[in-house]
């Protein structure tokens, strides 16, 4: 049984998350869903308003290290027992939560930063606001706020809550932000955007007070 069907079935949802370019001036319409890895991503390509060749070079940075990220979640998701076809639910849990205890041992130096790095961090606060100050701004923050897990600590290698829901993040903000691969996914913590690793259910990174106020 594959990884993803894995996830799937432990209510873990994997999204596809697909972007195009945004600007007041420019609205093409947005580009098919795709899986590759952020080491393809252009950044430049995928944001609100024109980007400095400074800030460009940081959301750059970011994409190799969330390239290094899912190289290591990759490799350590080959090397998990592989399941039956039949599994039990289980059978499936004990296998994820197999799948986060290893990602966790392996990233046990890990800390806030080391995928949304410092230079990053202001430029993807930026792009969030930049959105969020838009005409249809104040709908998009609803959307969010409706289905957020407010109260819930923020950590790297903590894992999501499975009592609390997944908040949903609307198009315009993902497609505000730079690419990510299948296996991550942008959400919502309260005021924290987080790197979800969707499979392993564990937060990657985060930064807080990304959502504007």
């Amino acid at each position: 049984m594959t990884l993803k069907r894995l996830a799937t079935a432990s209510a873990a949802v994997v999204l596809l998350v697909a972007g195009g370019a945004c600007s007041k001036e420019k609205q093409p319409p947005p580009p098919p869903a795709t899986s590759v890895s952020p080491d393809t991503a252009k950044p430049t390509e995928r944001v609100v308003g024109p980007l400095s060749d400074a800030d460009a070079q940081a959301l750059a940075t970011m994409n190799d290290r969330l390239k290094q990220y899912v190289d290591l979640h990759l490799k350590i998701e080959k090397d998990l027992p592989k399941l039956p076809d039949n599994a039990t639910p289980e059978q499936i849990d004990k296998n994820q939560r197999l799948f986060e205890e290893h990602l966790r041992q392996a990233r046990a130096s890990a800390k806030q930063g080391d995928l949304f790095t410092a230079q990053a961090q202001p430029v993807i606060k930026r792009l969030l606001a930049a959105v969020f100050a838009g005409k249809d701004g104040k709908q998009l923050k609803d959307s969010i706020m409706d289905e957020n897990p407010v109260g819930v600590k923020v950590a790297v290698n903590g894992r999501y809550p499975d009592s609390v829901p997944i908040s949903t993040v609307p198009p315009q903000v993902l497609q505000s932000l730079p690419k990510l691969s299948e296996d991550m996914e942008y959400r919502f913590i309260g005021d924290a955007l987080i790197l979800l690793d969707a499979h392993a259910h564990i937060i990657a990174d985060y930064i807080d007070d990304a959502l504007p106020k």
